[in-house]
């Protein structure tokens, strides 16, 4: 048992080895960390903006919340009067509009 632990011991030679090849398994970590996690999140995030920016009035909607609704108007202070149903308006944030209900709906349908 002994001699088993003696043989698998590091040698005293090896200690310095290659710093690069001590460093690329964390390079290589967060190579796949960034192409599978941060940029597609990124991506996600422009999409999401260019959708609000180019809403328009009369758009069917889907807020965080799960309400459905149509926009009635866009005001200037970042907020848009959307209309749900039964003609109830209510007034939102647009960082609370999720997507695009019209394919949801259809789906739906």
């Amino acid at each position: 048992m002994l001699q088993q632990f003696i043989l698998m011991a590091p040698q005293g030679g090896a200690q310095g080895g290659n710093p690069i090849m001590q460093i690329l398994p964390l390079v290589l970590i967060i190579v796949v960390f960034y192409f599978f996690m941060i940029r597609p999140q990124v991506k996600k995030a422009k999409d999401q903006k260019k959708y609000i920016e180019a809403l328009k009035k009369g758009d069917k909607i889907l807020t965080i919340g799960g309400i459905y609704g149509k926009i009635v108007e866009m005001r200037d202070d970042a907020t848009v009067i959307m209309e749900v149903e039964d003609g109830t308006k209510m007034k939102i944030s647009k960082n609370a509009i999720s997507q695009d209900a019209s394919a949801t709906l259809n789906q739906n349908a």
